[in-house]
């Protein structure tokens, strides 16, 4: 009983920066691992739905055809070539960053596709690029987390990595 007492009151006197600080430091132990998850994820259905509304079954929609070739007007690119360039990505990268396959590869990819949105369609639609760009970055930069196939392969081929 004396023990809890003792805590109450060291918490009474605690000040405010010193709460502040302790919150940071709470907040500084999310693992990367999930919120490389939560970026893998969250991004991959952004461009996965978009992908699904290019297409009817195996086959691009006359009307994705369209859209290249009277809004999205991607420059020195044929529209259906753009269309099924796009539609292909839209379908193939989230798969493999929802695996975490190749997640930096996928991400960079995208992320380049993105920049193409933004520059040559919707160049007003930044707040939302980049936020997308955000997603691409953390798993560019740190890597698709442990909760993914290529944490696995690098484990396993790691130089000094105990493979047993």
């Amino acid at each position: 009983m004396p023990d809890q007492m003792m805590t109450a009151a060291t918490a009474e006197r605690e000040t405010v920066p010193q709460r502040f600080y302790g919150i940071l430091r709470l907040l500084d132990r999310i693992p990367h691992d999930l919120i490389a998850l939560i970026a893998r994820l969250s991004i991959a259905a952004v461009f996965w739905q978009s992908g699904q509304t290019k297409v009817d079954g195996w086959h691009v929609t006359d009307n994705a055809v369209y859209l290249f070739q009277t809004e999205y007007k991607v420059p020195l690119v044929d529209p259906w070539i753009a269309a099924h360039i796009a539609a292909f990505s839209e379908h193939f990268f989230p798969v493999l960053l929802v695996i975490g396959f190749a997640s930096r590869l996928s991400a960079l990819a995208l992320l380049g596709m993105t920049l193409v949105i933004e520059i040559f369609v919707y160049p007003d639609a930044w707040p939302t690029h980049g936020t997308w760009a955000t997603c691409f970055l953390v798993i560019i930069a740190g890597g698709p987390g442990r909760i993914a196939i290529d944490h696995f392969i690098a484990r396993r081929f790691r130089p000094g990595c105990n493979k047993g």
